[in-house]
């Protein structure tokens, strides 16, 4: 499937997506951080997620293109909310896998006005100690310029251990198409030692869907629980816990999508 890639200029920076499907309701997904960027995979993405183009009009979103250093999780969240409104975009459902939950819930506490349902997947309010090495091991390698060591040791962090060993050869040839830009844009967006929303996550009001994965490699199953619990006991809030597909659930598992959609129907009102 091929699709347009779009790209919305506020005043002061400049930010890709696209969009498919035409739903009356927005669905906004963040993704996770990458080597690359995700517009290049439109197609695919829009073919995983052709399910939701009924009853949405999807949106994945990049990153801005000028980015400064250093860049937060608040910055990334303030950034795509003027974004949204540059496009006329609020109450809108968001889904964000990994950071790009992290900037999901940054919008939520900071811009309830925009957010409808929230959707966490393999994320957490804050970044640990384990996870805070892993990143600063793979800032280290695209500093380094080692594309085929920070793609595989990405991948291996990422995937469960089949599905790794299946992925190599693929890892590699993306590797091979890693540009030094790629690889500065990297280092500063996998910088996200002082990320700590804890406090504000009682700043959320929307319904909440949280899905982590017991063997998540990357952050880990705690944090998934904890942003639950952060969250409180009222009516919305639902947890999902994976075991078997490592951080990568949201792209493994299969009911994970199907689950997605039940509940920005409301069908898994708690």
């Amino acid at each position: 499937m091929s699709m347009e890639i779009r790209t919305v200029r506020t005043d002061s920076f400049s930010m890709d997506y696209f969009c498919f499907g035409k739903g009356k309701k927005a669905l906004v997904i963040l993704p996770g951080l990458s080597v690359q960027s995700v517009m290049g995979l439109a197609g695919l993405v829009a073919e995983a997620y052709k399910m939701f183009a009924d009853d949405h009009t999807v949106y994945m979103f990049d990153r801005r293109k000028e980015l400064p250093d250093p860049y937060s999780i608040k910055d990334m969240a303030e950034d795509t909310a003027e974004a949204l409104r540059w496009l006329g975009l609020s109450d809108i459902d968001l889904l964000g896998a990994s950071q790009g939950a992290m900037i999901g819930m940054q919008m939520a506490a900071g811009h309830p006005e925009l957010v409808r349902r929230l959707v966490i997947c393999s994320s957490a309010s804050r970044v640990d100690e384990d996870a805070a090495g892993l990143f600063s091991e793979w800032i280290r390698l695209a500093r380094e310029g080692d594309r085929e060591g920070l793609y595989m040791a990405f991948g291996e962090a990422v995937y469960p251990p089949d599905v790794f060993e299946k992925s190599k050869k693929a890892l590699r040839a993306a590797a091979k198409t890693v540009t030094d830009e790629d690889l500065e844009r990297f280092v500063i967006l996998a910088d996200m030692k002082d990320f700590d929303i804890t406090e504000d996550l009682k700043k959320i009001t929307c319904p909440v869907l949280v899905l982590g994965s017991m063997d998540d490699q990357v952050l880990g199953c705690e944090p998934s629980f904890r942003i639950a619990a952060e969250l409180g006991r009222r009516k919305g809030i639902v947890l999902q816990m994976y075991d078997g597909y490592g951080h990568a659930a949201y792209d493994l598992a299969p009911d994970y999508k199907e689950n997605i959609l039940r509940f920005l129907s409301g069908d898994q009102e708690q």
